[in-house]
């Protein structure tokens, strides 16, 4: 892990980070960020549900990494394998569009030819 990334990444957004730790406590402050959307709803109105995790790349600088990431292992193996690494959001992993970038990619990168 890269700690001066995350340094940088926490010290940007320490302020968004520890609002969204109180929301994640306090059920009263997240209706109250909700309200701004739907000003009739009630904390009884809210329930609790489980928390979600979305891993998303970092640079060394601590800015989010918007896109894919392409890497290729070393040795003769690893040569012939492509990674694809951080998918922005579930939606991205199952887009038509997305997937031809990704082929694309693969057939520039080992040299295939189309037919």
């Amino acid at each position: 892990m890269e700690i001066r990334g995350l340094r940088k990444l926490v010290m940007r957004y320490w302020r968004l980070g520890t609002q969204e730790a109180l929301r994640s406590l306090l059920l009263a402050a997240q209706v109250r960020q909700l309200q701004r959307f739907v000003p009739e709803l009630q904390p009884s109105d809210v329930t609790r549900g489980p928390t979600g995790v979305r891993a998303q790349a970092m640079d060394t600088d601590g800015r989010l990494i918007e896109d894919f990431v392409f890497a290729q292992g070393e040795g003769e193996m690893g040569r012939r394998i492509l990674h694809v690494r951080n998918a922005p959001s579930p939606a991205a992993t199952s887009s038509l569009a997305i997937a031809e970038m990704v082929a694309d990619k693969a057939r520039d990168t080992f040299g295939w030819t189309t037919q």
